[in-house]
């Protein structure tokens, strides 16, 4: 990509998302964010100061979905296309399980934008999930990101509690502590915060400790009125009506007859996703208790698309057992309709129109509703609406004065407002007409894309903004990401006796590193912790390299603000248990554990005497324990016990992978047998001069270059070998 326009990415997890016939209401993760998102990015790429949007989510192959899901890119128009990563294993999981997974996710995605040659100028994450993954990416790389919520912790864990769920099974099936947890940081660190609705920042950000830390922008979503268009146009001029709209108007009804014993009543519409917070046993109640209501009118509940309930996820398949067992206990044959699937694309938009053709109602009986997209599309359709009077809602209905907002937790509530409208024509179509007039003045996606890219741009550079921007704004710093992806070539070396050791020919090396620091990166790697690498590096003048690995490679940090690489913690904690290393380690009286401060998270550290059957002993303990471990031993006295899946090669390997560095543009550089699994991989070896004889097995081996020079003198000579500089 070498366009000056802007480049955006958008986060939305979960992965079902597609751009034909989109599964809204599938479960519990397609509701109103997947169709957000999703017009979201085809509006945004239609502004002419962008060049590109992304549509970022998981990418799922399992073939209990559709085969779109596998495909790495999926393009929308000419400059915006959902692009897929692959994180968590590839079978579909709720976005609740995919938390551990989320470093995995942003370390593929860095891989994902060095071959596409371009970073993004702004990260827009939604939900949690995606404001964690947005929020790292852009400290990564220096740039601004946005959040959108959609929904948050607090307010979702208040409502659940209140509902008699108990918080150890709120934080088993939701995780909700450590999204607040991670909300809590979003909150503090973004650049800027969209909100739909005013109330979403008063009742909902307010419940944050960081929350009067950052600026919010209220920018109310948009729906397409092309589709979602006035019912009575099929009355007014029924010659235009193609025939694929009359077929599906005629599917419609086939299907809501088969419920209905009488189908000439109007109808009460509701359409979710089949999750408890929908609410949606609280209006089958609601019908059920009042009989003058079940005589005035229909029920329909298109309660997202199933196939078999006893194959659902628990939320679900709960939720539709609870609908039925109600339906039964309150004999609504012949009055409830519980259709199995629906398409958005085509049959929602007639789906709302037959309803208000019939004079029927719109009710939303969420719990929690942070904005509400069904309420606006069911408006524009002009259909008087029913809601909670908590969220989103209350500024739809104040924008658009179309319908009633009750509190839904009392059915009796539900049943009166719904009479109220079906009663009084006069108000019905007020609400109808107030409704279609206010859609169309207060959401427009067209208004929300120009309001969009205002606050971008004024987070830009003066160089990315549009000619009608004026304001400045301080450029970011060249973040470790940046530089990262830019590099040509990577020298990795030891720190004790290969970098230092002639402070002469240290500086000669620096001085080459420094001419050459735009194609060339370094870093060293070393079995000192963190703080003995700084206090070595501080007392022999060597300035902080682009990457450190320390801790027999069991940590990785970057640049000078020395950033951990949470994708690596995360890859080492597989099969990973020090408490049990230590208790069977602990049971040998030849080994005797390090000070504390040569302990670290992921290596456990001994002092042992060089004897052959030590460290044979020392495996068969491991071994008998089940233990998965890579063990370490160096200068004849240092034991390190590390997870299986660490060491100084193994965090090479994974650097060369994450920044899409191919191994003959990598040199490493070492002096002893702590050194020779980073040696023996696939990049440029170098041995210095001053080498130790456990290093002498590996000449002749054709990417392994023996220098005559010592030390830093070694890597110089290296450098010029392998044609680095």
């Amino acid at each position: 990509m070498t366009k000056s326009g802007l480049y955006i990415q958008l986060f939305s997890l979960h992965g079902l998302i597609r751009g034909e016939s989109p599964e809204l209401g599938r479960d519990a993760d397609t509701g109103g964010q997947v169709k957000y998102v999703l017009e979201l990015a085809q509006v945004l790429g239609k502004h002419p100061d962008v060049d590109q949007v992304d549509l970022v989510t998981r990418l799922i192959q399992d073939k209990t979905v559709s085969t779109i899901y596998a495909s790495p890119m999926e393009r929308l128009s000419e400059n915006v296309r959902i692009v897929r990563v692959q994180c968590g294993g590839r079978k579909y999981i709720r976005k609740e399980l995919l938390w551990p997974h989320l470093d995995e996710f942003i370390d593929k995605t860095i891989k994902m934008l060095r071959a596409f040659g371009r970073i993004p100028d702004i990260f827009h994450g939604h939900y949690a999930d995606g404001g964690y993954v947005a929020m790292e990416l852009a400290e990564t790389f220096g740039t601004p990101f946005i959040f959108t919520g959609h929904s948050l912790g607090r307010n979702k864990k208040a409502k659940i509690l209140a509902g008699g769920m108990k918080t150890r099974e709120i934080n088993k099936r939701y995780k909700i502590d450590k999204r607040i947890s991670t909300e809590e940081t979003i909150i503090e660190k973004a650049n800027c915060i969209i909100t739909s609705t005013k109330q979403e920042i008063d009742k909902q950000y307010g419940l944050y400790t960081n929350s009067p830390k950052n600026d919010f922008t209220v920018i109310p979503p948009g729906i397409d009125i092309d589709s979602f268009y006035p019912y009575y146009h099929n009355r007014l001029d029924p010659e235009n009506q193609n025939e694929s709209a009359k077929q599906t108007r005629m599917t419609l009804l086939r299907e809501l007859q088969r419920f209905w014993s009488d189908p000439q009543k109007p109808f009460i519409l509701a359409l979710c996703r089949p999750d408890q917070r929908k609410n949606i046993g609280g209006l089958i109640e609601a019908y059920g208790l009042d009989g003058d209501l079940r005589s005035m009118a229909n029920l329909a509940i298109f309660a997202g698309i199933r196939k078999n309930i006893s194959e659902m996820e628990d939320n679900e398949r709960n939720v539709l057992t609870n609908m039925l067992l109600k339906m039964d206990f309150y004999d609504l044959y012949g009055k409830l309709a519980i259709p199995k699937k629906h398409d958005f694309a085509s049959e929602v938009p007639e789906l709302y129109r037959l309803c208000a053709d019939s004079g029927g109602v719109f009710v939303n009986p969420a719990l929690v509703e942070p904005f509400g997209l069904t309420l606006i599309e069911a408006s524009a359709s002009g259909l008087p609406i029913i809601a909670t009077n908590d969220g989103g809602p209350v500024d739809i209905v104040a924008n658009c004065e179309n319908g009633i907002l009750i509190d839904v937790r009392d059915s009796s509530n539900i049943a009166s407002a719904i009479k109220e409208l079906l009663a009084s024509p006069e108000k019905w179509e007020t609400c109808s007409r107030n409704g279609i007039n206010g859609v169309r003045r207060h959401y427009s996606w067209e208004s929300h894309s120009e309001i969009t890219i205002a606050c971008i741009q004024k987070l830009l550079p003066l160089a990315k903004r549009s000619k009608k921007q004026e304001k400045t704004a301080a450029s970011s710093r060249d973040a470790f990401g940046k530089r990262l992806t830019d590099l040509n070539k990577l020298l990795i070396t030891d720190i004790d006796n290969t970098l230092e050791g002639n402070s002469k020919r240290l500086m000669e090396l620096l001085e080459i590193l420094h001419k050459n620091s735009a194609s060339l990166g370094w870093g060293v790697a070393t079995g000192r912790s963190l703080e003995m690498t700084l206090d070595i590096m501080t007392e022999q003048n060597i300035p902080i390299p682009d990457i450190l690995i320390c801790s027999v490679g069991t940590e990785i940090y970057y640049g000078p603000d020395l950033r951990t690489d949470k994708g690596w913690q995360q890859h080492l904690s597989h099969f990973w248990k020090p408490e049990k290393v230590k208790d069977t380690l602990g049971k040998l009286d030849f080994i005797t554990p390090q000070e504390a401060e040569g302990q670290r998270r992921y290596k456990i550290s001994y002092y042992m005497k060089k004897e052959p059957e030590f460290l044979a002993r020392v495996y068969h303990q491991l071994q008998k324990a089940k233990l998965r471990c890579q063990v370490i031993y160096s200068h004849g006295q240092f034991l390190d016990i590390l997870p299986h899946r660490a060491s100084k090669g193994k965090a090479i390997n994974y650097i060369k992978y994450k920044w899409g560095i191919s191994p003959e543009n990598v040199m490493v550089a070492g002096d002893s047998g702590n050194d020779e699994d980073m040696l023996r991989g696939r990049s440029c070896g170098l041995v210095v001069g001053n080498h130790d004889k456990d290093l002498d097995h590996l000449k002749g081996q054709r990417n392994i270059f023996f220098s005559k020079h010592t030390y830093a003198g070694g890597i110089i000579d290296g450098l010029t070998h392998f044609r680095f500089v």
